[in-house]
């Protein structure tokens, strides 16, 4: 019975209150779904990023998300030196309540970076994205208060369950998401960046019900830098701040990297640090980097309240980032995740 109260419980938040979208405790590892001026704005010819969070293992398949996404700069040869003109496809499948609840995420982001000096080490951009979405419910999985019975739940018993089916059990809209870049560089080897993004600009409806519910815009403000301390050791620090509807997070971090042949052509390099969510979580990281394959794994240890409903148990992310280098590439620094 305690299953099928949590899926209640999810159900009901999801139906009922102004949406939230899908997070990553690694944020700095989902570029485009953190801001669209992203786009293109790496030290290479494209990049694939993909990221995988199971949120709350403790209750079954509570949240379960995916996502991956390419881009690329293009026409390097048409625009000015230190310019960059970036384009990306990217994808999100987000699963609730033991997949009662999936939403799908297509986007395509545009973006183009404009270089402050000769040199291209400082350089502020703008970018846009649209994106298609979907949501599908699957009624078969829904369990409501007014079904339970002294032997259990009666299912399909519900007096909301025909407004819902009449409704139907899918949804679709469109979005416009954008956002804008800073990323300066004092040497030509380190970098640091601060950006603003807005999703859901236009407020897209979204209710499986008769009545307008608009998904709220989401505010990210976020900063990140890596340094050199040394010649096998840097430090990479970032942190976000996003809002949307009541709701908000704070998560600021770092990871110390240690490159033992950093002189090698093939330098590995293994990172190590902790991100916190401010009043929630904990987060433990551990990333590998081989060439241009930087691979990252974390876990959210809750601190909140949460934590007796969730055995401290918040959750698992995994993600990989390649960025395609030419043999001896030189590229101008970039932000890096």
């Amino acid at each position: 019975m305690r299953r099928y109260l949590l899926i209640s419980i999810c159900i009901l938040i999801t139906g009922t209150l102004t949406a939230q979208d899908p997070h990553f405790s690694q944020f700095f590892s989902s570029p485009l779904t953190l801001n669209p001026a992203f786009t293109g704005k790496f030290d290479g010819i494209w990049r694939i990023a993909a990221n995988h969070r199971d949120q709350w293992p403790s209750i079954p398949k509570a949240y379960v998300t995916t996502s991956a996404s390419v881009d690329f700069p293009i026409l390097k040869g048409k625009i000015p030196d230190g310019d960059i003109f970036g384009v990306g496809l990217s994808g999100v499948s987000d699963q609730s309540a033991n997949s009662t609840l999936k939403l799908n995420y297509g986007s395509l982001s545009l973006s183009y970076h404009k270089a402050l000096d000769e040199d291209g080490y400082n350089t502020i951009g703008a970018g846009f994205q649209g994106t298609y979405s979907s949501m599908t419910l699957d009624v078969s999985k829904l369990y409501f208060e007014d079904e339970l019975r002294a032997n259990g739940f009666q299912q399909g018993t519900s007096q909301d369950l025909p407004a819902i089916i009449a409704g139907g059990k899918n949804r679709n809209y469109v979005d416009v998401n954008a956002g804008v870049l800073y990323s300066g560089s004092s040497n030509g080897e380190n970098n640091y960046y601060l950006g603003v993004s807005m999703y859901h600009i236009n407020r897209p409806k979204m209710s499986f019900l008769d009545k307008s519910w608009y998904l709220t815009g989401r505010v990210t403000v976020h900063a990140g830098g890596h340094f050199k301390l040394s010649d096998v050791v840097s430090i990479s620090a970032s942190a976000i701040q996003q809002m949307q509807n009541k709701a908000s997070e704070t998560l600021i971090g770092a990871a110390l990297g240690a490159s033992p042949n950093a002189s090698s052509e093939n330098p590995v390099t293994v990172y190590l640090g902790s991100w916190v969510r401010v009043k929630d979580a904990i987060i433990p990281y551990l990333g590998i980097e081989v060439g241009g394959l930087r691979i990252g794994a974390s876990y959210d240890v809750n601190t909140s309240n949460l934590k007796a409903a969730t055995s401290s148990r918040g959750g698992s992310e995994f993600s990989l980032i390649y960025i395609k280098r030419p043999p001896e590439y030189k590229g101008i620094p970039c932000p890096r995740f």
